[in-house]
């Protein structure tokens, strides 16, 4: 019961927010990440995604999907930056 607790306020935060950044961790398949990138994609919520290069072919549709893919934080903090200020 609570994973589906959980699937609630996940949809909900999904649907309230302006961008969704979804990261794929080193070492696991992370599915519940995929399918949140999907749901975004499907309210056509911006996607901004984080991964490795090892992952780069297993996540390509989902790269597809987003706006920007990135292989760290920083890369993102920079995009939200930009977006925000216009500042490079």
């Amino acid at each position: 019961k609570g994973a589906n607790i959980n699937s609630i306020r996940t949809k909900k935060s999904i649907e309230d927010c302006d961008i969704v950044i979804v990261k794929f961790g080193e070492k696991y398949k992370q599915w519940n990440a995929a399918y949140d990138a999907g749901y975004a994609s499907a309210l056509g919520i911006p996607i901004i995604c984080i991964h490795n290069k090892e992952n780069q072919h297993a996540l390509k549709e989902i790269d597809a999907a987003a706006l920007a893919v990135t292989e760290n934080n920083l890369q993102v903090v920079q995009i939200l930056k930009y977006v925000l200020s216009g500042d490079i």
